[in-house]
């Protein structure tokens, strides 16, 4: 019995030391320095799906579906678990707000989402075209984030449009495509112009191993 008593403690003392272990186990902090991206994590108590539909979508013209598939690093192998985290402008290049926004909501607008991607690692955003920053020649874009296991968040190449005429030749090539090209060629179908964009983790991301 008392033989029986020695191996449970054991056993429990492992199981917390192993414990300990997974918790004390710290990130791989990789693509250096990323102002907002802590704003990855401000979705509260939403359950995160492979779909979200960002605010104004079905106020505004025109519409986007933007999907793909989150790869690992072999640019082959679907990745689970993965957050991504995209905010926007609005039509008129302004970063929306209410007025009530918290934390990095009072920056980045009410127009943003979160996805969580499952064992095929795809991924949908149904949104709409934003506008350029008013009276500037920026590129239309969508800002992106990504959260996958065991590595910090971090930025990728924004979603761009492959029509946008002030997407010159001069800023593809400053482009450091993070991620992989996150140039997107919309296409009308049904009233809906489909996007897909196929994101590879940690491609041309610095510090990932």
């Amino acid at each position: 019995m008392k033989k029986f008593i020695l191996v449970l403690i054991l056993g429990v003392v492992s199981v917390a030391c192993q414990s300990q272990s997974k918790k004390e186990e710290p990130l791989q902090n990789v693509g250096g320095p990323c102002e907002g991206c802590e704003a990855i994590f401000e979705y509260g108590n939403k359950t995160l799906t492979p779909i979200d539909t960002l605010p104004g979508f079905k106020e505004n013209e025109p519409k986007l579906r933007i999907t793909g598939t989150v790869f690992q690093k072999d640019g082959k192998t679907p990745a689970k678990d993965v957050i991504l985290y995209v905010y926007q402008t609005n039509r008129k290049g302004i970063y929306e707000t209410k007025g009530d926004e918290k934390k990095w909501a009072k920056r980045h607008g009410f127009i943003r989402g979160w996805v969580k991607t499952k064992e095929d690692g795809k991924y949908t955003f149904y949104t709409f075209r934003p506008a350029s920053y008013p009276n500037t020649r920026i590129q239309q874009h969508i800002h992106v984030t990504i959260k996958e296991p065991g590595k910090s968040e971090y930025y990728i190449d924004d979603f761009l449009f492959d029509d946008d005429p002030f997407l010159t030749s001069s800023a593809r090539k400053r482009l450091k495509n993070r991620g992989g090209s996150g140039i997107m060629k919309p296409q009308l179908k049904d009233n809906i112009y489909e996007i897909k964009r196929d994101i590879i983790l940690g491609l041309n991301i610095p510090g990932y191993k």
